[in-house]
């Protein structure tokens, strides 16, 4: 929300916050608006309307746990001389992302996307930061490449997106009546990653 008026960054971050709380058909704009303490025409002044607000909360909600994990493969990148770490740093982001305390937001993700089906507002709002996002993970595949670590074969975005599709793979595991012990699925991921990307 950097070089946004701090009028729209606290609208946004108040429904944000709002959203850890409640489901999103339970927020309505006079809460926002008490809880900021921020004027009706001044949220109209910086939205069209209130779902548009709705909406750029679901975004960044949606973009904050992948930016995570883009922020700690970078620091895997960074700190890294050999390929045993780059894996290392990768299967303890995978920890991260696809363990138990994950659950959250890759439930968060998945009804966001859901959303966005039938709300074309939200979808041409996601678009461009889902396109952020994906390009994010093919700069830092790119950069693997580039160092030795991963195979010069590859293609950074079909990289990428295999990254997030494994996420959601994790997703349906969650709503399992029989789920895979996440001790089984790490490993799984961690090889496959190792025998896929390796140079």
């Amino acid at each position: 929300m950097q070089g946004q008026h701090p009028t729209r960054t606290a609208l946004i971050a108040t429904t944000v916050s709002l959203m850890d709380d409640r489901p999103m058909d339970e927020i309505r704009s006079e809460d926002v608006l008490e809880i900021s303490g921020i004027s009706k025409g001044s949220l109209y002044h910086h939205f069209n309307d209130f779902s548009e607000l709705l909406n750029t909360a679901l975004v960044l909600r949606f973009s904050r746990w992948v930016d995570r994990s883009i922020e700690l493969l970078t620091q895997v990148l960074e700190t890294s001389t050999t390929k045993d770490q780059v894996f290392a740093g990768i299967e303890r982001v995978t920890e991260l992302t696809q363990g138990p305390e994950g659950l959250p937001q890759r439930f968060e993700r998945a009804r966001v996307l859901a959303l966005a089906e039938n709300n074309s507002q939200l979808a041409r709002e996601l678009g461009p930061e889902q396109a952020r996002l994906t390009n994010a993970l093919a700069d830092l595949t790119r950069e693997a490449i580039r160092r030795g670590f991963y195979r010069k074969d590859l293609d950074p975005v079909s990289v990428a997106l295999f990254i997030q599709a494994y996420s959601f793979g994790k997703v349906i595991d969650d709503i399992s009546s029989e789920r895979v012990e996440f001790q089984e699925w790490k490993p799984f991921i961690s090889g496959m990653l190792r025998r896929t990307l390796e140079a």
